[in-house]
């Protein structure tokens, strides 16, 4: 089961203060289903201490899937190009 709070996000560095909010470690296809279902086109993510790390979009996350590296076990947290620590915030998750 994979907890999600929603929200919105804009971009990897710029960060809203709403937005779907989900744990990093969650896989990309996951994360892929998560946004079609609550039409959004961004994520924030949180890591295990509930701080924000960055967010993704759904087209980076399609570009990353289309790769011929991709795997079904990649995480969001792999896909990160540096973390990015907004003020802290933590995430609460609920489902």
């Amino acid at each position: 089961m994979t907890s999600v709070q929603t929200h919105t996000v804009r971009t990897r560095r710029h960060h809203d203060e709403s937005g779907l909010r989900v744990r990093d470690d969650m896989t990309v296809e996951v994360a892929l289903s998560v946004m079609a279902g609550a039409r959004v086109d961004h994520l924030l993510l949180c890591d295990g201490d509930d701080q924000c790390t960055g967010s993704v979009t759904r087209a980076q996350l399609a570009v990353l899937r289309a790769a011929a590296t991709y795997t079904d076990r990649l995480r969001l947290r792999d896909v990160l190009d540096a973390p990015v620590r907004p003020p802290s915030r933590p995430c609460s998750f609920s489902l």
